[in-house]
């Protein structure tokens, strides 16, 4: 989700490069089966992101265990779905900080609601509103499930990166590897009889 809202913000479609490094290096006696610790990186050629994620230890800071921090010439973002923070890198200048204001706040009724996912309380309302007004208008969603599909699949390559042990080079044209069958392979994981793999030839 983090990689999602950094893409949205900076207005970046598909990583050119995609590396990762890390697996479960602290917690081995543990029946999980995703990493403890990793890191990716995602080139854009004039522009990386770098992601990354621990289950151990503490968090570098504290309000922002879950978050993005982004880096400009005129000072640091700090955004989580809770919160951000802006320090200015001019001198004298004063920092801005602002909280997320919840709809439970706005609308008290919605606390009722035994399913509601309370942690996206903020924005639920807001993205039915747009998403209605995009069916209306025949125009796309702010969150329109092609940059889902992006930012899902962005994140895959970098686990493909990360077993593989190198860096993948993607071609958003063929939805393929650059020159690394066995990345390909790793794309698709095989169903389980009688399930088959959704493919446009099928459907």
């Amino acid at each position: 989700m983090m990689l999602d809202m950094v893409r949205w913000m900076l207005e970046l479609a598909w990583p050119k490069h995609i590396s990762s490094s890390g697996g479960i290096l602290l917690q081995r006696g543990s029946k999980a089966n995703i990493t403890d610790t990793q890191i990716a990186t995602f080139d854009y050629d004039d522009l990386k992101i770098v992601w990354q994620h621990r289950t151990w230890g503490e968090a570098p800071d504290p309000k922002y265990t879950w978050g993005a921090t982004l880096y400009g010439d005129k000072g640091t973002l700090k955004a989580s779905v809770y919160s951000y923070d802006f320090i200015p890198t001019t001198k004298g200048e004063a920092p801005v900080h602002r909280d997320v204001v919840y709809e439970l706040e706005q609308y008290p009724e919605d606390r009722t609601e035994k399913d509601l996912e309370k942690h996206c309380a903020p924005a639920i309302r807001g993205q039915m509103k747009n998403m209605l007004a995009a069916i209306a208008s025949g125009s796309k969603p702010v969150a329109d499930i092609e940059q889902g599909y992006i930012s899902t699949a962005s994140c895959i390559l970098a686990n493909v990166s990360m077993k593989l042990g190198r860096t993948l080079t993607w071609d958003p044209q063929t939805e393929k590897v650059i020159g690394d069958d066995e990345a390909n392979q790793l794309l698709r994981r095989k169903y389980r009889s009688p399930w088959v793999h959704p493919v446009p030839e099928t459907i």
